[in-house]
């Protein structure tokens, strides 16, 4: 007896669909945009200033990006090479000073550039120098009445230095620690500038722990002007002898207040 034969019936085989859940979605995302790279942007460029022959000038340049971008100064579009020309980087490699010393004039007075690139981008910022003789200073330019002086402090105590200033507008005076701008908001409390009443302003480093040896500079801004002066400061061992005690700041205690 014959069986009829039946037609196979070919079934089709079902397709999975793998779905991520939401979360994994964003984590991916955010990864991501966290391996992302972002061009230069500046977090600080140069400004113009007029110095004086003999004198100093500083310019200072900050850029942020990813990866790191890399500062290069440039004089008249070429990089500066001039033993008078130093380069000093930030610690956290964020930017750099250039710094010109001594002035000579006609000779530094041009246009300087800071660039700052990295594999995604470059930008720029230029800024002029101007350098004066001291028979061309014009009526008002700012000069220095008292300058900070060597400073010897027993260590864990506070070391204060003076600066006082004229000139017309009133000069603004900023500090440079070994020729670094000096970050007030950013050191644990340790460096603060403030007002004295008979002094003008006043740098206080609280603590000074050995090794501590640092040029600070003071700056004086007046419109464009610009005058710098050096002073040193150095820490030292706790001794027994007692150390003659500097004319205070506004809100800063004596050298024998300060607990270690």
């Amino acid at each position: 007896m014959l069986v009829p034969s039946c037609p196979i019936m070919h079934r089709a085989r079902p397709t999975l669909l793998l779905l991520l859940p939401p979360l994994l979605l964003v984590q991916g995302l955010l990864l991501h945009l966290a391996d992302a790279q972002t061009p230069p942007k500046f977090l600080r460029t140069p400004n113009d200033q007029t110095g004086v022959q003999g004198g100093v000038a500083s310019f200072i340049c900050q850029a942020t990006g990813d990866p790191r971008p890399k500062i290069v100064w440039n004089k008249k579009g070429k990089k500066v090479t001039n033993q008078r020309f130093e380069v000093i980087e930030f610690d956290d490699g964020s930017g750099s000073v250039l710094r010109i010393q001594p002035l000579r004039t006609p000779r530094d007075e041009a246009i300087y550039e800071c660039v700052a690139s990295n594999t995604v981008g470059e930008i720029s910022a230029t800024t002029r120098l101007t350098v004066l003789r001291e028979d061309q200073l014009p009526p008002g330019f700012p000069t220095i009445d008292m300058g900070p002086q060597l400073k010897v402090v027993e260590r864990t105590r506070t070391a204060t230095m003076l600066c006082a200033a004229s000139g017309n507008p009133d000069p603004d005076i900023s500090w440079f620690k070994d020729f670094l701008p000096v970050n007030t908001s950013n050191n644990n409390g340790r460096i603060k500038q403030l007002r004295s009443e008979s002094f003008g302003k006043c740098l206080a480093l609280k603590h000074t722990s050995p090794p501590l040896i640092s040029m600070f500079q003071q700056q004086l801004k007046c419109m464009a002007c610009i005058l710098l002066t050096d002073s040193l400061v150095v820490g030292l061992p706790l001794q027994t002898h007692s150390l003659p005690s500097p004319p205070q700041c506004s809100n800063v205690p004596p050298l024998s207040a300060v607990a270690t």
